[in-house]
Parts: C-alpha cells; sequence; structure tokens
C-alpha cells in the first residue's frame, strides 16, 4: 500500500510561520514568546509601577555611588574603585531585562526574536557571571588590605587593578559565550513559549529539538565552576581576613576591619545565594512560578540592594556623601 503524503498546514492559520519542518513533522520555532506575568493580567500595573519605581532607584543609587567615587579623592583606593566597577556593571546588568520585563507588562505583545533571545543571554550571563567573579576579587582585596597592609599599595597598583579587572570580565563573558552557544547549538520545536519573563538558560534549553544530556551536564558545569569556585574562593580570603582580625591587639582595630567587610559580606551572601538556588539545582522545569519569582529578586531586587547596603553600612561612603553634599549645597563666596 503506498503511503499517503503528509500535506503540510497552512502557516496562516498558525499564530506565527515556522521557518522550516523538523525530520518528524514538528515545526521549528522562529520566534519565543516570552510568558512573563502573563498569568496574572489583573496585577499587570502594579508590577509595572512597582518595578519601574525599583528601577529609577537602582539607577540613581548606583549613579550616585560612581559619582561619588569619582568626585571624592578620599575614595580613590582600589576598594572603591571596584565598588565604582560593581555599580556600572550593575547598571548594566538591569538594562538587559527590566527595560524589556517592563516593556512586556505595557504591551500585549511578548515576542522576541531568537537572535535578541540569544545577545539577551549572553550579556545577561556574561555580567552576573562577572559579578561572581568581582565579587571575589573584591575579596581579595580586603584580603590583602587586611593582612598584608605594608604590601597592599605595591601588590594592588593601578596597572595591577586594571589588569585584575580586565581579567574578570573577560572570563565572565568567555563563560557566557560558550554557554549561549551550547543552548542555541540545536534548533527549537518545544513550543515558543519560554516560561520566563527574560530568556534564560532553562526555560530555553527545555524549548530545544536536541534534548542532549551531555549538553546539559556541560553548562551544568559551567555554572558549578563559576559559582562554586568563586564561592570558595571568598570564603578562603575571609578565612584569611579572620585569621589576621584575631591576631589585632585593640577591639577598636578588629570592629575596623570587620566593618569594611560587611558590606562586601551581605551583597555575598545575597547574590551568590540567589545563583545556587536558580544555577546549582538539576532542571526540573516543574516550578516555572517559583524561578520567576527568584529571578524577580535576583535581577529587581539585588541590584537595589547593592547601593543600599554600601551606602548605610559603610562609614566612609557615608562621611564622603555627607562631605560632598555639603560642598555642593554651600552657597557661593
Amino acid at each position: 500500500m503506498a503511503k499517503a503524503e503528509a500535506t503540510p498546514a497552512d502557516p496562516r492559520l498558525s499564530p506565527q510561520a515556522p521557518e522550516q519542518q523538523a525530520g518528524n513533522g514538528t515545526e521549528l520555532v522562529s520566534e519565543f514568546v516570552l510568558v512573563g506575568f502573563s498569568s496574572v493580567p489583573h496585577l499587570r500595573p502594579t508590577l509595572f509601577a512597582l518595578f519601574l519605581l525599583t528601577y529609577l532607584v537602582t539607577l540613581g543609587g548606583n549613579a550616585t555611588i560612581i559619582a561619588l567615587i569619582h568626585a571624592d579623592r578620599s575614595l580613590h583606593t582600589p576598594m572603591y574603585r571596584f565598588l565604582a566597577v560593581l555599580s556600572l556593571s550593575e547598571t548594566c546588568y538591569t538594562l538587559v531585562t527590566i527595560p524589556n520585563m517592563l516593556a512586556h507588562l505595557l504591551l500585549r505583545s511578548q515576542a522576541i526574536s531568537i537572535a535578541g533571545c540569544r545577545a539577551q543571554m549572553f550579556f545577561f550571563l556574561g555580567l552576573g557571571c562577572s559579578h561572581c567573579f568581582l565579587l571575589t576579587l573584591m575579596g581579595y582585596d580586603r584580603s590583602v588590605a587586611i593582612c598584608r597592609p605594608l604590601r597592599y599599595p605595591l601588590l594592588m597598583r593601578p596597572s595591577v587593578c586594571v589588569g585584575l579587572g580586565a581579567l574578570v570580565f573577560g572570563a565572565g563573558f568567555s563563560v557566557a559565550l560558550t554557554e549561549t552557544c551550547l543552548v542555541f547549538s540545536a534548533p527549537f520545536c518545544g513550543g515558543p513559549r519560554v516560561e520566563h519573563f527574560f530568556c534564560d538558560i532553562g526555560p530555553v534549553l527545555r524549548l530545544s529539538c536536541a534534548q542532549s544530556a551531555r549538553r546539559a551536564l556541560a553548562i551544568f558545569f559551567l555554572s558549578v565552576l563559576v559559582v562554586l569556585v568563586s564561592f570558595l574562593l571568598i570564603l578562603l580570603s575571609y578565612a584569611f581576613i579572620v585569621a589576621a582580625v584575631v591576631r589585632m591587639p585593640s577591639a577598636a582595630s578588629r570592629r575596623k576591619a570587620f566593618s569594611t567587610c560587611a558590606a562586601h559580606l551581605t551583597v555575598v551572601v545575597v547574590h551568590f545565594g540567589c545563583a545556587s538556588i536558580i544555577y546549582l539545582r538539576p532542571d526540573s522545569g516543574g516550578h516555572p512560578a517559583r524561578d520567576r519569582l527568584v529571578a524577580v529578586f535576583y535581577t529587581v531586587v539585588t541590584p537595589l540592594l547593592n547601593p543600599v547596603v554600601y551606602t548605610l553600612r559603610n562609614q566612609e561612603v557615608r562621611v564622603a556623601l555627607r562631605r560632598t553634599l555639603a560642598r555642593t549645597c554651600r552657597p557661593p563666596k
């Protein structure tokens, strides 16, 4: 008996025309639809207002830190230079996801092209990995300042700081490029719906036609390498710091040493805690709502937390801010 020839479906009857057909007749995806917060349409205006306000405060806080460190000479040290770089990186990090999320909350269209999704994932992962390495570098800077104060100006001279900063971002974006290429190395035929409000690894990878365990394992290994190794190096830095602080003769010296680390340690716990919940677990795909909630925390709340923590918990930043405000508000003679 002759086999009946399959008739292709009329692309006009589909919400989007596929680029081509997979070998088994499954339509390949030509663009994605970010599900985002479509399940709670009645909350979208409220979420838009809340996220927009948080975003504006984040931008203002990070811009204030960058301008303050640039303007006040007492903050021209490696620790605060790294803080300015972290604030600039946080600003770029929020630019990758939040404006797109706000647009989707405001508009009906939630579509994103595959090329746009790839670019968003690359910059999101690149800045996220760079944050891990930058926080590790800031921990190393504190350990050198406390454990070897006499050699600190030599060990952390400007040329070394620039080289370490370039290494941080070079390594971060190299990991991001590798992971993004792994995710997009196969076509997508699992439907266009991405169960997220931006293009993250897990939700996009579930739509891939080739469900390769080896590829998923490689991505998981890279995530472990970035998050776990960075966190362990930070713990090692703080082990040296604690060992040096307990040998200090006066309680005032110990308090001052710990106070310079408190803000950094707070940011480390929040950043690595969220990253571990999302990236250091097997991908079950069974809790997209929970993953979106955690993602809101580390894409919206954490960037806001950094300038708040470094402003409220750091004595030198508070003093420099008051001094700069007094100088700015002083009437001209």
